[in-house]
C-alpha cells in the first residue's frame, strides 16, 4: 500500500500559524506606517496569490517579498527583515500537528504502508516545518516542489512518488485541497481523499473520492478499501 499525504493543513495547521503570525504583525506594519499592506491584508487580496504557479516553489520569505515589490515601489530592506523576523518566531512557536496525525502515521506503519510526503514551498521552508514538528522519521520519501521545479498544480511529483513504489498498491492520495492533491491523485488512478481543515476547507471538491473531517475518518476508508 502506498499512501501520499499532504503537509500543510493536512498534517499540520498551516493556515492557522499564518494568520496568528499576521495579526501579531498588523501593529509593526502600522508602526512603519505600512498601510497599503494593512490593507492588502484585510481586504484578503492575498487570495490572488492562489492561482499563481510559480509561488509554490517558494518560501514565505520569497513571497513576502514579491508582495512587498507589487505594493510598493521602493522597500526599507531593514523594514521588511523586522516584518519578516517577527513573521517567522511567531508562526514556528504556533505551527502544531493535528491531535489525530501521530495516531494515524502509526497506525499505517503497523500496516505496513509505504508513505510519501507531497510538499508545495521552497525546500528550506518545508524542511525546517518537518523539522519542527518532528515527523521526518514518518516518510519514505518526501517530494517538495522547490527541490524539483514543479508544484502540485501539475501531476509531475505525484508521478514520481508513484515511480518510487511502483509494486505498492493501492494507492491513496490525502489532502487539504481538491485542485491540486485530489487532481494530482486522479492523474495517478489513486483512491483520494479530501480533508476538510485548513485554508481550502469551504472549496467545492471536484476530484475526491471521499471528503472526510479528519484523518481518523480517513483511516476508517482506507480500511474500508483494502477490505472490498
Amino acid at each position: 500500500m502506498l499512501v501520499i499525504l499532504d503537509l500543510d493543513d493536512t498534517l499540520c495547521n498551516t493556515w492557522d500559524a499564518a494568520r496568528i503570525a499576521i495579526v501579531r504583525l498588523i501593529p509593526t506594519m502600522l508602526r512603519l506606517r505600512k498601510f497599503r499592506m494593512f490593507a492588502y491584508i484585510i481586504t484578503k487580496r492575498y487570495r490572488e496569490l492562489e492561482e499563481l504557479k510559480e509561488l509554490h516553489v517558494l518560501d514565505f520569505e520569497e513571497i513576502f517579498n514579491k508582495i512587498m515589490d507589487k505594493i510598493y515601489e521602493k522597500v526599507d530592506k531593514e523594514e521588511v527583515r523586522e516584518m519578516m523576523e517577527l513573521f517567522d518566531r511567531t508562526f514556528f512557536a504556533n505551527l502544531r500537528l493535528y491531535d489525530d496525525v501521530i495516531p494515524f502515521l502509526n497506525e499505517l506503519k503497523k500496516m505496513n504502508a509505504k508513505i510519501v510526503l507531497v510538499t508545495d514551498s521552497s525546500s528550506t521552508w518545508q524542511r525546517r516545518k518537518l523539522e519542527v514538528l518532528g515527523i521526518m522519521e514518518y516518510f519514505d520519501k518526501v517530494i517538495i516542489s522547490g527541490e524539483t521545479g514543479h508544484s502540485k498544480h501539475e501531476p509531475y511529483n505525484f508521478m514520481l512518488a508513484r515511480k518510487a513504489f511502483p509494486k505498492e498498491e493501492p494507492v491513496f492520495v490525502i489532502g487539504d485541497r481538491d485542485d491540486t492533491d485530489m487532481k494530482g491523485g486522479k492523474a495517478i488512478h489513486a483512491t483520494t481523499i479530501l480533508v476538510r481543515r485548513g485554508y481550502f476547507k469551504g472549496r467545492r471538491a471536484k476530484h475526491a473520492d471521499y471528503i472526510v473531517n479528519s484523518l481518523y475518518e480517513a483511516l476508517e476508508v482506507i480500511k474500508d478499501e483494502l477490505k472490498s
